[in-house]
Formats: C-alpha cells, sequence, structure tokens
C-alpha cells in the first residue's frame, strides 16, 4: 500500500522577465482549462430559451441582412455566387475571429475576481475561450454545409459553386485565425487593464475591422492597384481561402498568404508576452 508522504517542498522562485513564457505550466493545468472550456461554452447561453441554437441564428439572420441591404438596395456583387451561400462562407471564418477576439479582449477586467483569489496561468483563461469558441465554428459549419447542399441539389445555381481541393487546408486556416483573434485579443486586454477605454473601442474595432475584410464584397471587386491595401489585412487571406475552399472562387496569392502568416505569427507572439507581462501586475491596477 501506498504512503502519502507527510512532507513536502514549496520551491519558491523570483518572478522573471516579462520575456520568460513557461508554457509547460500551462499544459501542467489542463484540468482547469477544460473546465474554464465548459463553463465559457454553458455560461454563454445559459437561462435561453434556444441556448446554442443561437450560434446558427446568428449568422442566418446576418446572412439575411447582408442580402437585403448589399445584395438587392447596395447590388455589391457577389462573383456569381448565391448570395446566402457568400456571405455565410465569409461569415464562417469572420465570426470565429470577432468572438474570440472580443472575448479575449476583456480577459483581465471579467476574471478579475478569479485572479485575485489563486494562483494559476493566466495565459489559460483566453486560451479557453479559443477552444469552446470551436464548438461555436463547428455548428455554424454545419449549417454552412445544410445550405450549400439545399442550394447544390435544389437550386439552378448549383453549377456555379463547388468544393476545392484546398479545403485540406481548412484547419491550418482556422488556425490562422485561432492564432490571429488570440494574438490581437491579448494585445487588447493588456491595454485594457491599464486604460478603461479600450474596453470601449473593443466594439467599434471589429465592426469597422468587418468592413475592412472581404466578407460582404470579394477581394476580385478591388482594383489591383489598390488591392495591396486590403491584404495589409491580415484577415482578408483567411477568409478568402474559406470562400475558395466551399465556393470554388477567391482570390488567394502565395505572397499574400505568406505575409498574412507573418502579421499572425507577429501579432500572436507579441500578444503572449505583452499580457505576460502585465499579468504579473495588473490586479494591483484593477
Amino acid at each position: 500500500m501506498n504512503q502519502i508522504p507527510t512532507d513536502y517542498e514549496l520551491v519558491i522562485r523570483p518572478t522573471r522577465g516579462w520575456l520568460t513564457l513557461n508554457l509547460a505550466e500551462v499544459w501542467h493545468y489542463r484540468d482547469l482549462l477544460l473546465l474554464l472550456v465548459h463553463r465559457d461554452f454553458v455560461a454563454k447561453y445559459k437561462q435561453t430559451i434556444l441556448g446554442p441554437a443561437w450560434f446558427v441564428l446568428q449568422p442566418l439572420l446576418m446572412t439575411v441582412v447582408f442580402s437585403v441591404i448589399f445584395g438587392e438596395i447596395a447590388k455589391i456583387p457577389t462573383d456569381g455566387l448565391p448570395p446566402i451561400l457568400f456571405y455565410l462562407a465569409g461569415l464562417l471564418g469572420w465570426n470565429y475571429f470577432a468572438q474570440t477576439f472580443q472575448n479575449t479582449s476583456g480577459t483581465f477586467l471579467s476574471n478579475v475576481g478569479l485572479f485575485g483569489k489563486v494562483y494559476f496561468p493566466r495565459l489559460v483563461v483566453p486560451l479557453s475561450v479559443v477552444i469552446s469558441n470551436f464548438f461555436a465554428f463547428a455548428l455554424q459549419l454545419a449549417t454552412l454545409l445544410v445550405i450549400w447542399i439545399y442550394f447544390k441539389l435544389f437550386t439552378d445555381a448549383g453549377g456555379l459553386f463547388g468544393f476545392s481541393t484546398g479545403i485540406v487546408w481548412l484547419p491550418l486556416v482556422l488556425l490562422q485565425i485561432a492564432a490571429l483573434s488570440l494574438g490581437v485579443g491579448l494585445w487588447l486586454s493588456a491595454l485594457t487593464a491599464k486604460y478603461r477605454d479600450f474596453s470601449f473601442l473593443s466594439g467599434f474595432i471589429i465592426q469597422i475591422w468587418m468592413y475592412a475584410t472581404p466578407v460582404i464584397y470579394p477581394l476580385s471587386q478591388i482594383p489591383e492597384k489598390w488591392r495591396w491595401i486590403a491584404v495589409l489585412n491580415p484577415m482578408t487571406m483567411p477568409i478568402e481561402a474559406i470562400k475558395i475552399m466551399f465556393l470554388g472562387q477567391g482570390t488567394v496569392v502565395g505572397a499574400y498568404v505568406l505575409f498574412s502568416i507573418s502579421i499572425t505569427v507577429l501579432s500572436l507572439l507579441s500578444g503572449v508576452l505583452v499580457f505576460n507581462k502585465i499579468e504579473k501586475t495588473f490586479v494591483d491596477s484593477i
């Protein structure tokens, strides 16, 4: 019979520089990560009648609004694709990015009570948001596939679109979106901990960012001499890639993809470092 040791050692180490990351400690707290993932998913629509159905209804309602305003009234072209499919494909990646960005940007303010009581790697909280939002992405992906099948089999527009072989790269595209949303979300959470003004700006930032991303319009409609401006947006290539994967139409250039990935990596690394610096002292300022 194994005996429980009655003595143990508690090692207290000095605080290291903010460039020091202990990612192994995050893995050590993986059980807590899973609990927070469950909390985020359940608490989001707790005490609602429709519950997780809102994950499906929200993009559908936005798609209807976009179809009426931008398709019927503004007459913005969709590369000859059915507007509903075009907007749903664009919103598939964008909604995941927006939800993760907004949820992680308030990490410090929304969890100050938890952070002030017990120690654990603070990075676990934003990582739980990234993972829990995968479930919402899966539901919205299923919605897109159902409507895709309907248009393909039961409408005359079925010959206008189709899957691309590039769909095998979908997990990597989703990984890039997750990394980008986490990186910029960590940046904003660190800024919000110091300056509360940024908590009011997050919604505004995400709205402006959406219109700067080819969600409601195809990148091909931007004149080529100005297209480089749109490509400065690191979300442009992932959104266009998703459209190619599911609809067979979009504008993806290798150089643009490499630039987008580079910005994503830079945002993630710098965001984690800034978050690591702020989380050591933010309780004193809040």
